[in-house]
């Protein structure tokens, strides 16, 4: 193996371990019956979305995916036509 596809290799581990935890301490939405209830988005909450943690940790786990399968058929090519 070249030193090419082991540093993709390790490059595409660490990024899929860093998906499954990024996924994992994501929480879920609950906007089911919020909505229904009249719940509104024009609180502070709402005004700040783009800062707090949450979409911060979503904004991250996109950023991960995708560089997760960029790496990922990089690496295969690299095994296929043996770069």
């Amino acid at each position: 193996m070249t030193g090419l596809k082991i540093a993709l290799s390790i490059v595409d581990i660490i990024l899929a371990v860093a998906i499954i935890i990024l996924f994992l301490v994501q929480e879920g939405n609950d906007q089911g019956m919020g909505v229904v209830a009249g719940g509104s988005t024009e609180s502070y909450y709402g005004k700040a979305k783009g800062r707090t943690l949450d979409e911060q940790l979503k904004r991250w786990t996109v950023i991960c995916s995708v560089l997760f399968a960029v790496v990922s058929v990089v690496l295969y090519l690299s095994v296929a036509r043996g770069w």
